[in-house]
């Protein structure tokens, strides 16, 4: 089950779902919009290893924007900082943004119960594209989950993505045994 609008806002006010910064205007039929930070990350090398640590160079996108390249790996981060206690948020570009040709997310659309932190996104586009700090990029979407939770994502020991930061954050995988 999708929350609705007003499920979202129960779920606010009992500190269920928090998010920073809340602006009541960003909340649709059964969603809530989130914006693209000034930050972006680039890796550093052309090729990407699993199993070693890829490191990434931050930048700020400038008051008159940044032009997106067809064929380049970019990391941003939503502005705002999301909790979620009892529902499984995923965040889904918005179709404004499809239009465009910018995918916001690879493969990790989904978050899961206790995820705290702002959203990495993992940037791609089809053609050049000139994009800016707070405009709309996607909107999070939460279901309901039935049953208890053993496992919250917060409280895992083996969380990849728990820091909570302003920036972009590189894959994690080279910390997965394989």
């Amino acid at each position: 089950m999708i929350l609705s609008d007003k499920k979202i806002l129960e779920a606010i006010e009992a500190s269920q779902i928090v998010i920073e910064p809340f602006d009541r205007s960003c909340l649709g039929t059964n969603s809530y919009d989130v914006h693209l930070s000034k930050n972006l990350a680039l890796y550093k090398d052309q090729i990407l290893d699993a199993k070693k640590h890829n490191e990434v160079e931050h930048f700020e996108i400038p008051e008159d924007g940044y032009v997106l390249e067809p064929g380049t790996l970019y990391l941003g981060v939503t502005e705002e900082y999301t909790e979620t206690h009892n529902s499984v948020p995923f965040l889904e570009g918005k179709s404004s943004v499809g239009r465009l040709g910018i995918d916001i997310h690879a493969t990790a659309g989904k978050g899961d119960v206790g995820f705290c932190n702002t959203w990495t996104l993992e940037i791609s586009v089809t053609q050049k594209v000139k994009v800016y700090a707070g405009m709309p990029i996607g909107q999070l979407i939460y279901f309901m989950v039935e049953g208890d939770i053993e496992n919250y994502y917060n409280k895992k020991k083996n969380a990849k993505y728990n820091t909570r930061t302003i920036f972009p954050v590189e894959s994690m995988m080279w910390k997965n045994k394989f």
